[in-house]
């Protein structure tokens, strides 16, 4: 059967200015870290393409890395795009990022002109389109001078291959100085991507301060801490979770009582807001305007549907905050 998106979609969600930029951007992104790669069921992750435009998100977030195998969620993602969301790429964002290992050899990882540009070039040739929305330099290079790697932005920028360039995983005085070196380029910086939630909180440290005084958007991937901040743990850990595999993000080290013992109590908070941890977690960081959307992840589109109730309730009490925050200390 033919795809045909839901006609009240831009009804059901909530768009937020990126910095102060013209473009708005779901409170809501899907990210293609994991679940969209060739190991994974094609009509699984086809549902939650779906359910996400039929919810109104607009944002598909992607790097040239995501998979596995590598490459291999661009791939899919480009498929999808071309057999099910033909004559609706307008009504997208879609983005992509480099600077993590991608090939083998010296030109093949982090922050180089010749890395970010054939990395990109080849992201596209993946899905299947001319150009992507927002193209990322995925994590600072500490060996490669921070003027090529913005000017291989703004050259990508100028060569029609991105519409806005962004930044991921920088610190607060790095994301200043790379703002800054765009901005006299005249590509200036669209978005920031840090890794950001509840339990993981530096970017509260000088970079969402210097995001706002700069008008760059932010968009934290990981909001509830690889699936921590979800009812999954508050009874340890179960024999399916991330933490228990021996490889991945979150390690079985990570899931101590003492972090039990924190979701436990958040979960009590969420549930006299009337919603999941997981909603009250995302609910938690768009509370502050300086936040343009948060970065889901989903391994079933129950899941995604889940994670969009957050927008029913993003307001916090004074006391809900101080709770919270007693907990989180």
């Amino acid at each position: 059967m033919t795809y045909v998106p839901a006609e009240n979609r831009y009804e059901k969600m909530q768009y937020r200015r990126c910095g102060k930029s013209g473009i708005k951007l779901p409170a809501v992104s899907l990210g293609l870290w994991h679940n969209f790669g060739h190991v994974d069921v094609t009509e699984n992750y086809r549902k939650i393409l779906h359910l996400a435009f039929d919810s109104g998100i607009t944002h598909f977030d992607l790097a040239n890395n995501y998979g596995p195998p590598p490459g291999s969620a661009e791939e899919n993602f480009g498929r999808i795009l071309k057999e099910d969301f033909r004559g609706y790429r307008d009504e997208m964002i879609i983005s992509s990022k480099a600077g993590y290992t991608m090939w083998d050899g010296p030109y093949g990882d982090w922050g180089s002109k010749k890395y970010l540009v054939s990395s990109l070039d080849q992201s596209l040739q993946r899905m299947g389109i001319e150009y992507v929305d927002i193209f990322y330099h995925h994590r600072p290079d500490p060996e490669t001078p921070l003027e090529e790697t913005m000017s291989a932005l703004d050259l990508i920028v100028r060569q029609g291959k991105a519409l806005y360039a962004g930044i991921s995983n920088y610190s607060a005085e790095e994301a200043d100085k790379a703002i800054a070196i765009l901005k006299r380029l005249g590509t200036p910086c669209l978005i920031h991507q840090p890794k950001y939630s509840m339990f993981e909180r530096w970017a509260e440290g000088g970079l969402l301060d210097v995001l706002e005084k700069d008008g760059v958007g932010c968009i934290p991937f990981s909001p509830l801490a690889q699936g921590l901040l979800t009812n999954k743990y508050l009874h340890g850990i179960p024999a399916d979770s991330r933490a228990a595999k021996p490889t991945g993000f979150l390690q079985e080290s990570q899931v101590t009582e003492e972090r039990i013992s924190q979701i436990k109590k958040l979960n009590d908070i969420a549930l006299q807001r009337g919603q999941t941890l997981a909603q009250m977690a995302l609910a938690w960081l768009l509370k502050d305007n300086r936040v343009t959307s948060v970065l889901i992840g989903a391994s079933r589109a129950e899941q995604l549907a889940d994670s969009l109730k957050c927008l029913d309730n993003i307001v916090f009490s004074k006391e809900e905050l101080a709770k919270i925050e007693e907990i989180l200390k």
